[in-house]
């Protein structure tokens, strides 16, 4: 095999709960993590010449080691002494820096490339293991589908599959700071905690209704108040038929869940009509396994 096309599938939270502060500066979170059908595209092909070559469609984004995909690529290399290069065409759709771990699911495809391209014989723990050199949200993009994540993210429990429904995904034209939020962020005995044991129960029951009653994200309480469009957008989509609007991660990105396909084209229309949202998609629950 000397080329490989992957799609590198983004993700959202259901739940996303902070439980405290470490003594190491990190946050022990639990988390409910789903993949969804937005994905990135990337072709890897050998090549005779060493080195690792990236293009993309975004002229803005890195194309050096501060890249995920140039990282993975470099990890597996000098581990197994591969001597000849590999050339990346990058196709971005995922939103960038948007709380929908688009970095990390291209480090973790390109993981995956590079271990059948080279036939390196590592299994998907084994990937995950060098995938969280790279960044806590990377094993999380190698196991894909519905997973609970603990600790700082680190400690992952596959769930059973979520009800497939749309899904819909509105990122408005901003850039938020993950350590900005996560450093603004009070935790104390007002803070409004998402009830993720509940939201388990509810995917295990395969009960969309639940779902929707139970998600939440405490870190909308840093990011709304300082990015009200993030809240405009909400009301937008739950006004447009959606039975529950969130924010994924630490932002700026919201997605809504629908029960109905039409009703969801008919929001998508409308969030785009509205213009707070640079980028806009309708898309579906992912639960499938690689």
């Amino acid at each position: 095999m000397d080329e490989i096309t992957l799609k590198a599938l983004a993700k959202i939270n259901l739940g996303l709960d902070v439980t405290g502060r470490r003594e190491d500066g990190y946050h022990e979170v639990r988390m409910i993590m789903q993949t969804i059908h937005l994905y990135d595209r990337l072709d890897i092909r050998k090549t005779k010449e060493s080195g690792i070559r990236i293009r993309t469609n975004l002229s803005f984004l890195p194309v050096n080691e501060s890249n995920l995909v140039y990282k993975a690529a470099q990890l597996l290399m000098e581990e197994f002494d591969i001597t000849e290069g590999v050339e990346v065409n990058l196709t971005k759709r995922i939103p960038v820096a948007a709380g929908m771990a688009g970095g990390s699911t291209d480090g973790a495809a390109m993981l995956y490339g590079m271990n059948q391209l080279y036939d390196l014989g590592l299994s998907r723990k084994e990937l995950m293991e060098r995938g969280v050199k790279l960044g806590a949200d990377v094993p999380y993009c190698l196991m894909r589908g519905t997973a609970l994540a603990e600790g700082i993210g680190e400690k992952l429990t596959q769930l059973p599959p979520m009800v497939k429904c749309p899904v819909l995904i509105a990122k408005p034209p901003i850039s938020v700071s993950t350590k900005f939020v996560y450093q603004n962020l009070k935790l104390d005995e007002h803070t409004m905690h998402p009830d993720i044991d509940a939201l388990v129960r509810d995917i295990r029951n395969k009960d969309l209704d639940g779902v929707c009653a139970h998600m939440g994200n405490v870190l909308e309480s840093v990011t709304i108040p300082e990015y009200p469009v993030i809240d405009q957008i909400k009301e937008q989509m739950l006004h447009s038929g959606a039975k529950a609007a969130m924010m994924s991660g630490s932002g700026p990105t919201v997605f809504g869940l629908f029960e109905d396909e039409e009703v969801a084209q008919k929001a998508f229309e409308a969030v785009r009509a509205a213009g707070q949202a640079k980028q806009v998609y309708l898309t579906s629950i992912y639960n499938n396994r690689r």
